[in-house]
């Protein structure tokens, strides 16, 4: 887990790529937020919290399911184009943390996507649990590259550049497959309060020519907070390889675990924060 610091670091990174964000940062399927409204038990009108909106890519699919949604976005940029995506919907976005923000009001649900890992590993459980109405629901989710048994050898290629400029993946480091990834069950039962409903995996697809893959790049904190040098040679050989396939593209394959739990009534009993 990186440290306070570098993690606040990071998590400031995206709001310099805010719109390449909203270009190219794929969404998420569509039968996860199905999921999540069923699991959840969500009626439409309901009122939703999100955490880290970033541009409105997991918050456009809700808003247009009929649930009136808050949203915490920290950075500036991120934040005025969540507003111009999300226009017309009914939508706010606060520019702001969880961590500094006061709630006016109890949600049904507070879902994070592609952003809990962001949050203060200390406080989240219990920021959240007091946002929530009694029974409230706690979502969240993320997205990662997997390999899939068939999938495209470019990125297995590729790290030989990423080991040349000191990226490289630490030795023994597993591969990520589909339907395979770790999941934070024992997280949401160890903070006394949350249970558990349920825990599921997709994963899906998308295909980039160089230019689309670079802008997605350009939405990984990892790869914006490269040293300019770095970026040069990894983008400059991206460019190369793709150029020698006849088609010029190559597939992504990406991954999720939804994470669904409950509020349980131990919040009003001073169960101990994480």
């Amino acid at each position: 887990m990186p440290s306070d610091a570098e993690r606040l670091r990071l998590a400031a990174t995206f709001d310099r790529a805010a719109a390449a964000y909203r270009r190219a940062r794929p969404g998420y399927p569509a039968q996860l937020f199905d999921d999540l409204v069923r699991l959840a038990g969500l009626e439409p009108g309901a009122h939703l919290l999100e955490v880290g909106c970033a541009t409105g890519t997991a918050t456009l699919p809700l808003a247009r399911r009929g649930f009136v949604i808050t949203c915490l976005e920290p950075g500036p940029a991120l934040a005025a184009q969540a507003r111009d995506h999300l226009a017309g919907l009914d939508v706010a976005v606060l520019e702001t943390r969880l961590e500094d923000w006061t709630a006016t009001r109890t949600f049904a649900l507070v879902y994070a996507a592609t952003a809990w890992h962001w949050l203060d590993p200390r406080t989240r459980f219990r920021r959240v649990a007091e946002a929530l109405e009694p029974g409230g629901h706690l979502a969240f989710w993320g997205a990662t590259h997997v390999i899939p048994d068939d999938g495209d050898p470019f990125f297995t290629d590729l790290q030989e550049v990423y080991e040349e400029i000191g990226e490289g993946l630490p030795p023994g480091t597993p591969v990520p497959r589909p339907g395979e990834l770790p999941d934070e069950r024992a997280d949401i039962e160890a903070s006394g309060l949350f249970e558990v409903v349920a825990i599921r995996q997709y994963d899906w697809e998308t295909v980039h020519d160089a230019d689309g893959y670079l802008d997605v790049l350009d939405t990984f904190s990892g790869h914006i907070a490269m040293q300019p040098w770095q970026r040069e040679r990894l983008d400059g050989e991206i460019r190369r390889r793709l150029a020698e396939r006849p088609d010029g593209l190559l597939r992504r394959h990406w991954g999720c675990v939804l994470h669904v739990g409950r509020r349980t009534e131990a919040v009003s009993g001073g169960a101990a924060p994480r």
